[in-house]
């Protein structure tokens, strides 16, 4: 009942005076609007970054279930860790890979100067229309 009190009130007030009119008396300088609109982006992108962080956990923990369910993980916790060394070897490794792939070529260019000047493609003489007789 509220609402359709100001919902009436709003309209009433909106058609006498105008909509412009009714905001500028509500909201002079703007920063109301202004304002809103960036809470609803912040909050908007606070929410997705709490989705995907929380994401991979989900995921986790549901493979986890499934995992258990079949027997493929043991109740107790294996050390699956990798030391830094081996991922230090891993990526020289691919560095040196990814570097190889390259072939080396000069940087030197020639421009040669072509003998015929003339082509069908600059002709000006075939975009012309020839006239019916």
């Amino acid at each position: 009942m509220f609402f359709l009190q100001v919902q009436q009130v709003l309209t009433d007030t909106l058609s006498q005076s105008g909509k412009s009119e009714f905001f500028k008396q509500v909201d002079p300088f703007g920063l109301g609007m202004t304002v809103i609109g960036y809470a609803i982006v912040f909050i908007a992108l606070l929410l997705l970054y709490l989705v995907f962080y929380n994401l991979t956990k989900l995921i986790q923990v549901k493979l986890r279930r499934v995992l258990r369910k079949e027997g493929a993980i043991d109740k107790e916790k294996k050390d699956i860790s990798v030391p830094g060394e081996v991922n230090a070897a891993i990526a020289m490794a691919l560095h040196l890979y990814f570097l190889e792939m390259h072939d080396e070529e000069s940087a030197i260019l020639t421009i040669n100067r072509a003998s015929k000047f003339y082509s069908p493609w600059s002709s000006k003489i075939y975009g012309m229309r020839q006239h019916p007789r």
